[in-house]
């Protein structure tokens, strides 16, 4: 490694008094303890040795590694750390807080992996240099001593990777993807979140091993999927995800986005169209101030909006294409997979309804929609109509310069009607003109499945008619319950 740079991830741990006090208590135990693996990669990045790829802040919360057994490391924080916790102790690790910042302390290790479970066969280690071995990739396997000499430890070229931008495993990629196949979906994060490419042995190998992928419990699949696409630029990792057969084992809706396409019967390519959405999306959501960014649920709805063509394809006359209700289809596959994916309820059901709604705009034509069809956009979309107005946007990738300007126009003439009417009626806060106690007085009735029923038809003659006045409120209630009752 060179000189300007060891000085640099020198300098940059001297800007931690934490670890520098960190090292200074393990070293006068005679123990080797050092900052290793993304800690030092990121500090690389910030430092500029990356070509802008990185985050350009030093990590908040820090790896370390150490020659010290865990029991000897929960000596060391004693009077040091605020708080200590061991839910990782079985592996090694020791998590703790020091003057606000976490660390998570590991013990060399020299593992070996069950392949059946993904569980190592946890074994103590003495080396640095073996520790390092066992790492997912190269630009990860990197370490710099806090010690006083700061000694970088670079044995396997993680630098020149970085500096290269270059992703590759410490030793054969498919031995590290069979012990564990998790990394090959942090391959694909690291191509959105670094900006690396992969060498042909560690696309071979993700290709090769693929369906190991399925050993990998729901959750940390997620986790990874969520972190790719909460990157800036999620596609060119996407495609790596697709192709190499990883999307078939955890996300096979997104792979079936890739349908033939014959001669006769054209239509666009549903999932380069997908992946051009999320771009739109992505940079829609970035440029509003007042969004939250970045925004999961957005992104999900835009890769995932079109995921009901494939069951929905149909071949018609003149070499025409159509995908009716495939926004019907599309919700339910995306409430299904994303359950199965173990996400929160919230995104599951915020995700689904974007899918079902996305069509809906294009009913409104060149305006012919009533003010009641509007209000019904809005109350049906709720507080996710902001995110609906960027995907609808999004979902216009035509090329046709002049078809795509006039969508832009009719969708801005809908968001003026929607702020026109929300000024002047507050459709954030449709709600009927009774409420249930009101109900319940004029139709003497106790509370129960009627009230529900009577609350709902107020609630669709506010949608349909707008406020009405409290005496015409409560003569439609009257005439609607004398039809429901026969009186």
């Amino acid at each position: 490694m060179p000189p300007a740079v060891q000085e640099t991830v020198r300098e940059l741990v001297d800007l931690s008094p934490v670890l520098t006090r960190l090292g200074a208590r393990f070293t006068a135990a005679g123990f080797e303890v050092h900052l290793v693996g993304g800690s030092v990669r990121d500090a690389l990045l910030a430092a500029g040795s990356g070509g802008g790829r990185g985050t350009g802040v030093v990590p908040g919360d820090l790896d370390v590694t150490t020659d010290a057994r865990p029991e000897q490391v929960l000596g060391l924080l004693r009077g040091f750390a605020s708080s200590t916790w061991n839910t990782g102790i079985a592996f090694g690790t020791v998590g703790a807080e020091v003057d606000g910042v976490r660390l998570e302390i590991t013990t060399f290790r020299a593992d070996r992996y069950d392949r059946e479970s993904r569980n190592p066969e946890v074994a103590w280690g003495d080396s640095l240099v073996d520790d390092l071995a066992r790492r997912d990739f190269t630009v990860n396997a990197m370490a710099v001593s806090l010690g006083p000499d700061r000694t970088v430890t670079d044995p396997y070229g993680g630098l020149g990777d970085l500096l290269a931008g270059r992703l590759r495993t410490p030793g054969a990629a498919v031995e590290s993807f069979a012990d564990d196949p998790l990394r090959m979906l942090r391959a694909v994060r690291f191509v959105a979140q670094l900006g690396l490419t992969p060498v042909d042995e560690v696309v071979e190998a993700m290709t090769s091993l693929a369906p190991e992928l399925g050993r990998i419990t729901p959750e940390r699949v997620q986790v990874e999927l969520s972190k790719t696409l909460l990157q800036h630029s999620p596609r060119a990792a996407l495609e790596l995800f697709v192709a190499t057969g990883l999307a078939d084992v955890v996300l096979p809706e997104l792979s079936a986005l890739r349908m033939e396409i014959d001669e006769h019967h054209q239509h666009k390519d549903v999932y380069t169209h997908s992946l051009t959405v999320l771009d739109r999306a992505i940079a829609l959501e970035e440029a509003d101030p007042d969004a939250e960014s970045p925004d999961l649920v957005l992104r999900l709805a835009a890769l995932l909006h079109d995921i009901g063509k494939p069951a929905t394809r149909r071949h018609e006359p003149r070499g025409r294409v159509s995908f009716h209700h495939h926004e019907v289809v599309g919700a339910k596959l995306v409430r299904k997979r994303l359950q199965a994916l173990r996400y929160s309820k919230d995104v599951v059901e915020s995700v689904a309804r974007l899918t079902f709604l996305h069509l809906r705009f294009h009913g409104y034509g060149r305006g012919e929609w009533t003010d009641s069809a509007v209000r019904r956009y809005v109350t049906d979309a709720g507080d996710l109509l902001p995110r609906l107005h960027k995907l609808v946007r999004s979902d216009c990738t035509t090329r046709n310069k002049r078809r795509a300007a006039a969508l832009s126009a009719t969708y801005d003439s809908l968001e003026r009607r929607i702020a026109e009417l929300s000024a002047a009626e507050d459709l954030a806060r449709v709600r009927p003109d009774l409420d249930g106690n009101a109900i319940m007085e004029i139709l003497g009735i106790p509370p129960g499945r009627e009230v529900g029923e009577a609350w709902k038809h107020l609630k669709d003659l506010r949608l349909e008619r707008g406020p009405l006045a409290p005496e015409e409120a409560e003569a439609e209630l009257r005439s609607w319950w004398a039809a429901r009752t026969g009186t």
